[in-house]
């Protein structure tokens, strides 16, 4: 399906919710919020699902675009969602239309749209915008900017290409607000975050002289450093951080006793394919799963699994 196809068929519907993923970060936010100001805009009924768990920082972004309390949708539409067991917290029902740039999307919508080639989902409602509304105003330029910088890591991530600082340069072009999202996102962080993060330094793991970095964030090491979830963005990136690194595991301790991963990677290593064997899934250098134990014993079972990925 082409994203003028996927645009046709939001022509067809109406009455529409927007649903974002558990543990939202930029791109299901941004680009959501993007596509319910398009579809507004082309005279529809839209909102955005609200997240509990969405950070006061976005929050800022695309609290106007909310759901309330007595919507009772005729469509749901899934943006940046691979599988059902990424569905936000609350939800449960059935979805018909998504939209998505993982190529481990498990196709349970009626209709998916699925371009695995784009560095983020953002980039695929640039297009589906373009032929829903035949142009893209400022406020949806600067959504589909915080999309793209974020799952990017301001490009500095390794599924940057020639497309995405193409597309970064017309989306500024279109009105986005680059000073504002960078400063937001990338240029100040709290104390506590600051606190945090030499935590994690200081606890890092190294295996195979250094290729395989293994970092934890447990409930003590947040509490200690008076942390709320404003400060936890983007914790996966720093164990990729140290010279030398070509797997990176990051294992966050969870509420209620399980372990939350993001395993990152260099291309020789297929990160994909170590979160499968647990059930998750994303890109090949950048993945995802859940482990049902705590962070120590979620190490030894990743460590385990990489060496069937990644023979030494």
């Amino acid at each position: 399906m082409s994203p003028a196809e996927f645009a046709e068929l939001l022509k067809q519907r109406d009455g529409i919710l927007i649903l974002n993923h558990r543990n939202p970060d930029g791109d299901t936010l941004g680009s959501g919020a993007a596509l319910c100001h398009a579809l507004r805009r082309v005279g529809k009924r839209a909102f955005i699902y609200h997240n509990p768990q969405i950070t006061e920082r976005t929050d800022a972004y695309i609290h106007t675009f909310y759901a309330p309390e007595d919507f009772r949708p005729e469509t749901i539409v899934a943006v940046d969602i691979a599988t059902p067991g990424l569905f936000p917290k609350g939800f449960e029902g059935h979805v018909d239309l998504c939209v998505d740039h993982h190529p481990s999307n498990s196709f349970y919508a009626d209709e998916t749209l699925v371009a695995s080639e784009k560095s983020a989902c953002g980039e695929i409602i640039l297009e589906i915008i373009e032929a829903l509304c035949n142009d893209v105003d400022p406020e949806e330029a600067t959504l589909l900017y915080i999309a793209l910088t974020t799952d990017t890591g301001c490009f500095q991530y390794m599924n940057t290409n020639a497309d995405t600082m193409n597309c970064a340069a017309r989306l500024i072009a279109l009105g986005a607000d680059h000073h504002k999202v960078v400063h937001d996102y990338f240029r100040r962080v709290s104390k506590a975050r600051v606190m945090l993060e030499g935590m994690i330094y200081s606890g890092m793991r190294f295996y195979r002289d250094g290729k395989i970095t293994v970092a934890f964030v447990t409930r003590k090491m947040l509490q200690d450093a008076g942390t709320t979830e404003n400060d936890l963005d983007d914790l996966a990136g720093l164990p990729g951080r140290i010279a030398g690194n070509m797997l990176s595991i990051l294992i966050k301790e969870q509420e209620n006793g399980t372990s939350k991963v993001s395993v990152r990677s260099t291309p020789e290593v297929d990160s994909c394919a170590i979160c499968s064997q647990f059930g998750g899934g994303g890109h090949a250098m950048a993945s995802g799963c859940t482990l049902n134990c705590d962070p120590y014993e979620a190490e030894r079972q990743l460590l385990k699994a990489v060496d069937q990925v990644w023979p030494a």
